[in-house]
C-alpha cells in the first residue's frame, strides 16, 4: 500500500476514463471490509452520466469535481436489502430505528475507507465530500433512494490531474488518550495547535477573512452554529423520511 503519510485529496481529474472492470474489481475487494453481523449494510450508487452529475452537484454546493470527475460514488447506509431478504424468507425485520442507521452508516463508512485505500494503490485520485450529509434529501430524490437507504458518503474518482500539497495534521499526542479521556486545558491546546495556527496558509486564511484567530474562521464563517442547526434539522428530517427514526 502506498504511504498514507503522502495521501492527497484530488479535486482535478484527467479526461482518462475509469473502466468498469477496474472499478468493479476495487469495489469487490472492498467488500472484504469488516461488517456488522456480516450483513454488509451498504449500497453504492455509481454515477457516470453527465446529466445525473449535474443533478447531484447542487447537493454538494456545486463543487466543480462533482461534474468534472469521471465517476461519482454515493455510498449509502442500506438496511433495505437486508429487510427485503428477511421478508422474502418468512422473517420479520425490525430495522426502522436509529441504531440500525448507525450500524449501517458505520458499515458504509468502513467500506468507503477501504475502497479509497484500494483506489489509491491503483494510482487513482479521489475526494471525500463531506457535503453528503448536509442536504441529503436532494441526493435521496436524485438517486431515487427508497426507505431504509440513506446517503452517508460521496467520492469523486478519477485519474489525478494535479499534485496538491499535503494538508496539515495535528500531532499524534493531540488525539490519543491513555486509559481514560484527558480533557484539554489551555496549555495543551496551545501546544497542539501552535504549528497549525502558524502555518503561512493559516495566517493568510485569518487575514483574508478579517478575523483574529484561525478558530474564528471555523466558528464564524466555515461551520457556523446557525448552519449546523439548519443542516442537523435537514438530516433528521431525511432520516425520518427514510424510515430510520
Amino acid at each position: 500500500m502506498k504511504n498514507l503519510e503522502n495521501r492527497r485529496t484530488i479535486r482535478q481529474y484527467a479526461s482518462r476514463d475509469v473502466s468498469d472492470v477496474l472499478l468493479h474489481s476495487l469495489l469487490s475487494k472492498a467488500e472484504r471490509t469488516q461488517t456488522m453481523g456480516n450483513l454488509q449494510l451498504y449500497s453504492v450508487i455509481i454515477t457516470r452520466d453527465s446529466a445525473k452529475k449535474k443533478e447531484l452537484a447542487p447537493a454538494h454546493f456545486n463543487q466543480p469535481m462533482v461534474t468534472q470527475a469521471p465517476v461519482v460514488l454515493t455510498v449509502c447506509a442500506d438496511f433495505r436489502r437486508t429487510s427485503q431478504w428477511a421478508k422474502f424468507r418468512n422473517a420479520v425485520p425490525g430495522y426502522g430505528n436509529f441504531l440500525s442507521f448507525m450500524n449501517a452508516a458505520t458499515d458504509a463508512l468502513l467500506f468507503t475507507q477501504t475502497f479509497c485505500n484500494l483506489a489509491e494503490e491503483e494510482g487513482l485520485g479521489y475526494c471525500f465530500l463531506g457535503t453528503t450529509v448536509y442536504m441529503p434529501e436532494q441526493i435521496i430524490k436524485t438517486l431515487k433512494l427508497p426507505k431504509l437507504v440513506m446517503p452517508v458518503a460521496t467520492i469523486t474518482l478519477g485519474w489525478p490531474d494535479e499534485n496538491p500539497p499535503l494538508s496539515d495534521r495535528l500531532p499524534l499526542l493531540s488525539v490519543i488518550h491513555n486509559e481514560t479521556y484527558h480533557d484539554y486545558n489551555r496549555r495543551r491546546i496551545d501546544k497542539y495547535y501552535k504549528e497549525k495556527e502558524n502555518l503561512p496558509e493559516s495566517l493568510e486564511f485569518v487575514r483574508i477573512n478579517n478575523k483574529q484567530t484561525l478558530a474564528q474562521v471555523f466558528t464564524d464563517i466555515r461551520y457556523t452554529e446557525k448552519d449546523n442547526i439548519a443542516m442537523s434539522e435537514g438530516l433528521i428530517s431525511a432520516l425520518k423520511q427514510q424510515g430510520f427514526m
